[in-house]
């Protein structure tokens, strides 16, 4: 599946980037590609979260910029489709997600790229260092301490104190999971947890996947953060609850719509955080001389209703720690 939009900052769909428009451009309308791991109805929000921080800093559709935004599956091959089809028609691109920095970073050689909520891009080569991010790339991370993954381990481990064995679920090809289970497997032996992996490639994967957990005794999950269990957050979590296993998540997302508990940042703000290095680029500056940015804040997440569902009490401690208890 691929799909393109040509959104306006100021409402409206533009339903072509035909040549006579283009022609009408001044030069200094600059042409700027955004693909994402999704569909429009499932992540749609997070391109409007960079056309909107865009839109307040001066940005207007069909003035100083044309918008291309691409909706594609969340996996190497569609992504890198994708990227490869912009590329003609853009100045700047923005790639969201491990897989889509992964993709840019491969075949975006000849312009800049800006990545939002990429998983550790040192360790996985998108970046020479957070500081100094040379090339053509920097952006925001999801989270570049590999420890993340063992805090998110800790947190089922304190809701669930007797639990002892943990499903990983993780997506198929997706650097996060090298990046996540480096620091699972270091966690794991230190909170009496043996881990079991559970791999999909697509979401028709997940009743499988999720029967596999059943049979290896998983008594709880902890969900990789990813381009591909992003947009099935809610799917994940209907799963988990049927299955009876407690869910750790990275994205808010997924406990809204039923998870247990998430440990992430916002989607929503790193969207904002990558506009305004667009701009700066835009302006002039070279994205080697940008520092990769973190997340703003980690964020907790409960919900309490999912918690009574399992017949798990929260302990106090866990309930002020949360920003947010859903009930």
């Amino acid at each position: 599946m691929k799909r393109r939009e040509f959104n306006a900052l100021v409402g409206g769909v533009v339903v072509g980037w035909p040549l006579a428009v283009r022609a009408q451009q001044s030069a200094k309308t600059w042409r700027v590609g955004q693909v994402v791991g999704g569909t429009s109805e499932t992540v749609g929000h997070l391109a409007r979260s960079v056309e909107q921080r865009l839109g307040e800093l001066g940005y207007v559709q069909g003035k100083n910029l044309l918008l291309l935004n691409w909706y594609a599956m969340p996996q190497p091959a569609a992504m890198e489709d994708a990227i490869l089809s912009m590329m003609p028609d853009i100045d700047l691109l923005v790639a969201w997600g491990t897989i889509g920095g992964a993709a840019a970073k491969k075949l975006a050689l000849d312009i800049p790229v800006v990545f939002a909520s990429v998983g550790a891009p040192v360790d996985i080569g998108i970046v020479a260092s957070l500081s100094h991010p040379g090339g053509n790339m920097t952006g925001i991370t999801f989270e570049a301490a590999s420890e993340t993954y063992g805090r998110r381990l800790q947190l089922l481990k304190e809701i669930v104190p007797d639990v002892s064995r943990v499903a990983v679920l993780r997506a198929r090809g997706d650097p996060n999971a090298r990046f996540a289970m480096t620091s699972l497997e270091i966690s794991a032996p230190l909170l009496g947890i043996t881990l079991t992996v559970a791999e999909i490639g697509s979401a028709d994967e997940l009743t499988t996947a999720f029967a596999e957990m059943q049979r290896s005794k998983a008594e709880a999950l902890l969900v990789v953060a990813g381009a591909l269990t992003y947009p099935n957050g809610k799917m994940i979590a209907d799963l988990a609850l049927a299955h009876r296993l407690p869910s750790c998540h990275g994205f808010k997302e997924a406990v809204l719509a039923g998870g247990l508990i998430s440990l992430g940042p916002d989607l929503v703000v790193i969207g904002h955080q990558a506009a305004s290095y667009v701009d700066k680029i835009l302006r002039g500056a070279k994205p080697a001389e940008l520092p990769v940015q973190q997340p703003e804040r980690y964020e907790v997440h409960l919900n309490l209703k999912t918690a009574k569902a399992l017949g798990l009490t929260v302990p106090p401690a866990m309930l002020a720690l949360a920003d947010e208890v859903i009930e």
